[in-house]
C-alpha cells in the first residue's frame, strides 16, 4: 500500500525537534568558548578556532548519526523490504573549518566588534554542523536503490531561497537539481545549497511513496507559477519579490 510523505508532519517535524535540540546544545557550548577570542591578543585566535573545532566534529558527528537514525525509521514506515546501512557523510575538513571561524573573526584586529563575529561564528558553525547530517540523508537516498528522490523541507520562517527549493518537491538526487545550479551567490557544501542559521530539513522518498506538498509549500508553489515561471534568467528575483509581498501580507519576517 502507498504511503504518503510531506515536508511538514510526521518524520519533517520530527527532524526539526532534533535539530533544534543540537542546535540548542551547540550554541551553549560555544558560547563557553567566547572568552578564549581575545581581541588584544590576536594568537588566542589558534586556541579558539581550535576548541571550536572540536566542537564542529563532536555536534556534527551526531548531526550525521541522527540522520541516519532518522532514515532508517523513514524507511520503516514507507514499509521498504530488506536493509540497508546509512554510511554517514565525512566530517567537515579541518581547513574548511579553521576558513570558516577566521571569516567570522577577521574584522576583530581591526577595531570590528568581538560580539558580531561569534554571531558570524554561531551561524557558520551551525550550517557546518547541520549540512553533514543533511548530507548523511543524501548520500543515502543516491546508494540506496529504494530510494527514487529526496525533497527540502522548509519552514515558514524560511528565506526566499530556501521557499523556492522546497516548492519544487521531490525532484531532488542529482546535485544541479539540489540547488548547486540555481543561484551562484548561494554557496554551501555538499549537494544542495543551505546558508548559515538554515533550518532546512532532507525529506527522503522511498518506492511507492507519494509526496505532497505542505500547505505552506504549496502557497510558495503558486507564486512561483504565477509570478516567476515563464522568466528564463529571472526566476530567483521575481519570486524573490512575490515572496516578500506575501509574507508581509501574512505577516511574517522577510529574509
Amino acid at each position: 500500500m502507498a504511503t504518503r510523505v510531506s515536508d511538514s508532519g510526521g518524520a519533517a517535524d520530527r527532524q526539526r525537534r532534533v535539530q533544534a535540540a543540537l542546535v540548542r546544545f551547540l550554541l551553549r557550548d560555544l558560547r563557553v568558548l567566547r572568552t578564549l577570542l581575545v581581541p588584544s591578543r590576536p594568537a588566542s585566535a589558534g586556541d579558539w578556532i581550535a576548541a571550536v573545532g572540536q566542537l564542529v566534529d563532536q555536534y556534527s558527528t551526531a548531526s550525521a548519526a541522527a540522520a541516519a537514525t532518522s532514515y532508517e525509521e523513514q524507511r520503516v514506515d514507507a514499509g521498504v523490504r530488506g536493509r540497508f546501512s546509512v554510511d554517514p557523510a565525512p566530517a567537515p575538513p579541518e581547513e574548511q573549518v579553521e576558513a570558516t571561524l577566521r571569516w567570522a573573526a577577521s574584522d576583530v584586529w581591526d577595531g570590528g566588534d568581538v560580539a558580531t563575529a561569534h554571531t558570524r561564528a554561531e551561524g557558520a558553525v551551525e550550517r557546518l554542523v547541520l549540512n553533514r547530517g543533511r548530507d548523511t540523508m543524501q548520500r543515502a537516498v543516491r546508494r540506496d536503490r529504494e530510494a527514487v528522490a529526496w525533497a527540502r523541507g522548509a519552514a515558514l520562517g524560511a528565506c526566499y531561497f530556501c521557499a523556492l527549493m522546497a516548492s519544487r518537491g521531490a525532484v531532488y538526487k542529482t546535485a544541479g537539481t539540489a540547488g548547486r545550479d540555481a543561484d551562484e551567490t548561494f554557496t554551501g557544501e555538499g549537494q544542495a545549497k543551505y546558508h548559515n542559521n538554515c533550518h532546512c530539513v532532507i525529506i527522503p522518498v522511498f518506492r511507492g511513496q507519494t509526496f505532497e506538498l505542505s500547505p505552506h509549500a504549496e502557497a510558495w508553489d503558486q507564486l512561483y507559477r504565477e509570478h516567476a515561471q515563464g522568466h528564463p534568467g529571472e526566476q530567483l528575483r521575481l519570486f524573490r519579490a512575490a515572496f516578500a509581498e506575501h509574507q508581509q501580507a501574512h505577516g511574517r519576517p522577510t529574509h
